[in-house]
């Protein structure tokens, strides 16, 4: 008897965190392991990565981590993976090369892990599964799609992809691999759903390239383009234009720096060397003017905002955007970044900068659209379709298209994260169980979760401040030395509220002269007591619940 598992510890009904799994005769396959990046109330979090816990627990089952593409949201969990346990990676050259770079950033050594660079023609084989690969068309070289063989047929993870046709031969679906697997019997298709509610087919780069060519040829001095710094893609097409017009290049952007030195080293950025300026910091002598230059300013999601609007405001240390300048927005909001972009172009607008904003609808199309999912699909003609990557309404839009090519439901299966869906001799099961699994809150350098109540009190502190009591205390004699003082941030003025800041003290002062009067104080306690009573005052007084913190310090230590 075969049996075949697959579950998701992340990446189904969200945006990011793509982590599938599949456990083909207690033979363990992970295919990604992504992070997420957090929404507006997560305040402080970095980043949200899968909960890893049950992978721990099946440790001596798992095969490896089988990466698709070097993007965050499908190789970002990687480092933190790892830390954990040591287990084999495949990926293609250039994303693995991307996550050495990411393993370094995390202070890991590269050469303390089995890393294993494989190629579109390379089989794989672990007893009786066998893993091939094909080559997928995306915004970032070397983009996989993974083929594990079973002899209950073939299961085909295809994530972000098009069959966009005018892309170099780096970004090229491998149509020839996909022709090998249409010829076997195929189990199942896990396609990505993001574009899923796109219907129609997906543009070429045309509008783009006539965008581009329009504002370069209009920009009377220099040019400066916002772009996200894993769009390899696109950066591409903005360097061939500028060259077009022979106009020098500078590319500021920490992380980008380093992306694009790995795609120029390897081949898959191409700018000439006697192109490119290194730009200094901004002094009296010193202005970066560069009127017939190229700025590329890429980061990730809000970074590529945040150092537009320094410029604009004369506090970059690199470039300072004035009314001559063009100023190209190539960086589309992204979830939790829309308020920052309307911001930044707010900003811009203020200051009569001259911007061209690139609508998300030119810039060359990164996932799938309905016809792409059909083509496909009718390409493979799986037995079964799981939608993965995307979040529900996505997944949704993935299964109608599903039910329009004649699939019913016992051959589409929608699920959710933990959702363990089984094939038992190359037969769906119909029930459906649920295997441990969530989000793991990551706050800069700090590793582990971050509790509900860390984000509640920095949901309060954003919305309501924090109120400091400060007391010099005997606890020896059972007294308060000199005055009780208070501080406000983010809650009160306090020179406005002195009444209000005198009954504050006052109801510490009750509660001091009551404890002290106990044989043994209880230090905790009282903190406790002082901490309720002022928060139910102030929520009395002004219907606000700031964070109330008392400060008790001993003067004996």
């Amino acid at each position: 008897m075969s049996t075949i598992k697959f579950f998701s510890l992340g990446g189904l009904g969200e945006d990011g965190k793509n982590m599938y799994c599949l456990d083909i005769d207690n033979k363990l396959f992970i295919l990604d392991a992504g992070l997420k990046y957090p929404t507006q109330e997560l305040y402080g979090v970095d980043s949200v990565l899968p909960d890893f816990s049950y992978l721990l627990e099946q440790q001596k089952k798992i095969q490896g981590i089988f990466l698709s593409h070097g993007h965050e949201d499908h190789i970002g969990a990687v480092p933190s993976l790892l830390k954990r346990m040591n287990v084999p990676i495949y990926a293609s050259f250039f994303t693995m090369a991307l996550l050495k770079d990411n393993l370094q950033e995390h202070n890991m050594n590269p050469d303390d892990f089995k890393l294993n660079i494989v190629k579109k023609e390379d089989t794989l084989t672990f007893g009786n599964v066998t893993m091939t690969f094909y080559q997928t068309t995306h915004s970032i070289p070397e983009s996989l799609g993974i083929v594990l063989d079973t002899k209950d047929g073939a299961i085909v993870y295809s994530p972000d992809y098009t069959f966009d046709q005018n892309v170099s031969k780096a970004y090229k679906t491998s149509f020839e691999r996909l022709a090998k697997i249409a010829g076997k019997k195929v189990l199942a298709l896990l396609t990505e759903s993001i574009g899923s509610e796109h219907y129609g087919h997906n543009h070429t780069t045309r509008n783009l390239d006539h965008a581009l060519n329009q504002a370069f040829f209009k920009a009377e001095s220099r040019v400066v383009v916002s772009a996200f710094s894993t769009d390899i893609f696109r950066i591409q097409k903005v360097i061939d234009t500028a060259l077009k017009y022979d106009r020098t290049i500078a590319i500021i952007g920490r992380k980008a720096q380093r992306m694009v030195d790995i795609a120029v080293n390897l081949g898959y950025l191409k700018i000439p060397e006697d192109k490119l300026v290194t730009l200094k910091f901004i002094d009296e002598k010193n202005k970066n003017l560069l009127e017939n230059s190229l700025v590329l300013v890429t980061g990730d999601r809000h970074e590529p905002f945040h150092m537009l609007q320094r410029m604009v405001r004369k506090l970059d240390r690199l470039i300072h955007l004035n009314e001559t300048d063009t100023v190209i927005l190539m960086t589309p909001p992204v979830p939790g970044t829309e308020k920052i972009a309307a911001r930044t172009l707010d900003v811009l607008s203020r200051n009569d900068i001259n911007l061209v904003k690139i609508d998300k609808t030119m810039l060359p199309p990164s996932h799938a659209s309905s016809e792409d999912v059909k083509l496909l699909t009718n390409i493979l003609n799986p037995q079964h379709i799981i939608p993965v990557i995307g979040e529900h309404r996505h997944l949704y839009a993935m299964r109608k298209i599903a039910y329009g090519m004649g699939f019913d439901e016992k051959h589409v299966h929608m699920l959710e994260n933990g959702q363990v869906l089984e094939f038992v001799n190359g037969q769906a099961s119909d029930h459906i169980y649920s295997i441990n699994s969530g989000d793991v809150l990551v706050d800069g350098i700090l590793e582990g979760d971050l509790s509900e109540v860390v984000l509640k009190d920095r949901e309060m502190l954003s919305q309501d401040g924090v109120m400091l009591i400060i007391a010099n205390v005997d606890p020896r004699n059972k007294l308060t030395l000199g005055e009780t003082e208070v501080v406000s941030r983010g809650f009160v003025y306090m020179k406005e509220n002195e009444a209000l800041i005198q009954q504050v003290i006052d109801i510490y002062e009750k509660i001091a002269a009551k404890m002290f009067k106990e044989k043994f104080v209880d230090w905790r306690t009282f903190k406790e007591k002082v901490r309720e009573e002022v928060s139910r005052f102030l929520y009395k007084e002004t219907k606000r619940r700031p964070i109330v913190i008392p400060v008790l310090i001993d003067t004996q230590k």
